[in-house]
């Protein structure tokens, strides 16, 4: 699950809300260990993702570096490079 959440301070251009959002959602589904929630736990999910969201998006907003934005197209074709190389270290 958590193989989703991607790196998204220092990129050019900036993370959209939409991107913080899907992150937020893939890192409460690893805590909460659900993929969907049943009913009974759909309000205190979606909840969770709401707030998680709103804390990385400040997060977001307050980091600083200076280190040069890195171009977001250039670092997902060098990642899907490597994920086409297949496995490193005997990992699969």
């Amino acid at each position: 699950m958590c193989r989703n959440i991607r790196t998204l301070f220092n990129f050019e251009p900036p993370a959209t809300d939409e991107e913080i959002r899907e992150a937020s959602l893939q890192f409460v589904r690893k805590l909460s260990g659900f993929t969907r929630p049943s009913r009974a736990n759909a309000a205190a999910f979606g909840r969770a993702v709401d707030e998680v969201s709103e804390v990385a998006r400040r997060l977001m907003d307050s980091l600083v570096t200076d280190a040069p934005a890195r171009d977001r197209e250039e670092f997902a074709a060098r990642m899907r490079a490597r994920a086409a190389a297949g496995p490193v270290g005997g990992r699969s």
